[in-house]
Parts: C-alpha cells; sequence; structure tokens
C-alpha cells in the first residue's frame, strides 16, 4: 500500500480524491493547509504528494519549491482547477500537473507512474545513472 498525501483547501476535493485513491488501495492523508508542510511531510512519509496550488494560506508553487529544497526526489503532483499556471516556471519542478476534473482517470495515472518511478530510484543503481523517465506507454 502507498501512501498519499493531499493538500487542497476543499474540503470536498479532499473527500473526493481520499475516497477515490484509497479504492485504488491506498493510504491516504489529507491536509487543508499547507502550514509546516515540510514538517508533515517528515512525520507522515508519502511516497506521493498531491498539492493544490491555490491554497487558503498558501501559494502551492512556494511550497513546491519548499518541498524540492528538502525532499528533491519526493514525487509531486500539482493539481489544480487552472490549467494557466502549467507553464509557470515554478511549476516546471513538478513531476506532474493535473487540472482538477470529477473524472480522476488522469490523476491516478500520474499517481501510478509517479509511484512506477519511485520505484525504479530505489533499485540500486549499477551503473551510477539514476532513472527518471516516466513509464512507457508503448507496447
Amino acid at each position: 500500500m502507498s501512501r498519499i498525501l493531499v493538500v487542497d483547501d476543499e474540503e470536498h476535493i479532499r473527500s473526493f480524491f481520499e475516497s477515490e485513491l484509497a479504492d485504488e488501495g491506498h493510504e491516504v492523508i489529507t491536509v487543508a493547509t499547507g502550514l509546516r508542510l515540510v514538517e508533515r511531510i517528515e512525520s507522515i512519509q508519502p511516497e506521493v504528494v498531491i498539492l493544490d496550488i491555490k491554497l487558503v494560506d498558501s501559494d502551492g508553487l512556494d511550497l513546491l519549491q519548499e518541498i524540492r529544497e528538502f525532499y528533491p526526489d519526493l514525487s509531486v503532483i500539482l493539481c489544480s482547477a487552472y490549467d494557466s499556471f502549467r507553464f509557470e516556471p515554478k511549476a516546471m519542478a513538478a513531476d506532474y500537473y493535473v487540472i482538477k476534473s470529477c473524472d480522476l482517470s488522469e490523476l491516478k495515472t500520474k499517481v501510478e507512474w509517479a509511484l512506477e518511478a519511485n520505484s525504479v530510484t530505489r533499485q540500486p543503481d549499477t551503473e551510477g545513472i539514476r532513472s527518471t523517465d516516466r513509464p512507457s506507454m508503448d507496447t
């Protein structure tokens, strides 16, 4: 079971994501605020963070930079109702970007990709090169 941290200030979004991702077999922890997020990550130890960009108390893009400073290998999926942030320079530090929707198939796919990438980076690297490629969709 993978541990996923959802950071979103909207209760219905947190509940929806928690329910859907738990149905996929994940342990989901939700928080409504970005306050002390790095400390929360330290205590929760998630494999993936799903981070809203527009939080009431914080800027998700600034939080992303803070996460990268302390946890550069932690998979972060930015999730926003706005497509306009996708190409912000700060947003480029995220592993994936997902537009909020009532259909969570894209989010679920990105979560699985992030988890697969995590398992690849945790494997012993005999050639000294860290592989961060997304899983191939080729058959």
